[in-house]
């Protein structure tokens, strides 16, 4: 019996290190999983705002793409809510009625019906161990009618 007791004496402590360690990364896959929705869901919102923005503000206004990655004075063109999401991430397109892009809107500026924002090309980073690998997030895109695009019957307006 003591030959039996003296062969699984560490056994205990191998187990909890596999299954400790299984679980560790189960958890943060969970964790980051809900990381990914998150990231996910902001840039569906960024380019809600930023539609909603450039409906409004003057055409091609450098400050729509800073206003949609919810930047900061401190840092301009960066996100302050996702990282890694900067200004050159947001396309801003002015469309006509049928839909398609006006390649120069100021030229083609009562053709405007739409605004189109789109970011493209942003790459996300997972956190989990042993899997961490980085991957393009496909592109996400929010269509408005256009607005006042910054004309006011008192003059113009900047974003």
């Amino acid at each position: 019996m003591n030959k039996v007791r003296q062969r699984q004496s560490g056994i205990a402590i191998v187990e909890f290190a596999i299954v400790g360690a299984m679980t560790f990364v189960v958890l943060i896959g969970v964790i980051e999983v809900g990381r990914v929705f998150f990231v996910l869901n902001a840039l569906e919102e960024a380019t809600r705002r930023g539609a909603r923005v450039a409906a409004v503000c003057e055409v091609n206004d450098p400050a729509i793409a800073d206003i949609t990655v919810f930047s900061s004075a401190l840092s301009p063109g960066n996100s302050t809510l996702v990282g890694g999401l900067t200004s050159g991430n947001v396309v801003v397109e002015y469309l006509t009625s049928t839909g398609a892009a006006i390649a120069d809107p100021m030229a083609d500026y009562g053709d405007i019906a739409f605004v189109r924002v789109r970011i493209v090309n942003y790459q996300h980073q997972l956190l989990i161990p042993i899997v961490a690998r980085t991957f393009t997030v496909p592109p996400f895109a929010t269509t408005l009618p256009r607005e006042s695009l910054g004309v006011y019957p008192t003059g113009t307006s900047t974003c």
